[in-house]
């Protein structure tokens, strides 16, 4: 492969304020354009997902895109894959943690569910989040009793940094 088929294939997302949005952020992905979440230049909360969002919806989009791939290589009857996550922080002195629920839709056998269920773990954003992070999955069968830590909050965590108020004046 060419340097310049590495550069076709690189797609950079750019996230930028927006004057005319007192200062909201906008991401841009080629042509997409969608709006970030989170405290804006005048004090508010603009609408959309906000970093941990987005972070979950790569883990997720990731998530069902593997277990699509690998239904159809598999040649596996599974109709409708839906992918729920959820990002907690980990109790003190432990490792925060992404909850993925999978919904397995089709005519799948226990042994064909259980395959696809492995194969989520199989998912690339899912290996560079788990360096940092512990995934937990489980299917849609299974009830959620367990959760590592309270689920958080942006905009609690940022209010919490250690960075000093500097007037802009």
């Amino acid at each position: 492969m060419t340097p310049e088929d590495n550069a076709a294939k690189l797609r950079e997302v750019v996230v930028a304020s927006d004057p005319n949005k007192h200062g909201a952020l906008v991401g841009h992905v080629g042509a997409s354009e969608f709006p970030i979440g989170g405290p804006d230049a005048v004090g508010q909360v603009s609408p959309g997902p906000n970093p941990y969002d987005l972070l979950s919806a790569s883990l997720a989009a990731c998530t069902a895109m593997t277990v699509r791939f690998q239904a159809k290589r598999q040649k596996l009857p599974l109709e409708r894959v839906e992918v729920g996550v959820s990002f907690h922080h980990g109790a003190e002195g432990q490792r925060d943690s992404f909850e993925r629920t999978l919904v397995l839709e089709g005519e799948l056998d226990a042994q064909q569910r259980a395959f696809l269920l492995e194969a989520a773990n199989l998912c690339p954003v899912g290996s560079i989040l788990g360096i940092s992070a512990d995934i937990h999955t489980l299917s849609d069968l299974t009830l959620s009793s367990q959760t590592a830590g309270a689920q958080a909050s942006y905009e609690d965590d940022l209010a919490e940094l250690p960075i000093p108020y500097i007037d802009a004046d």
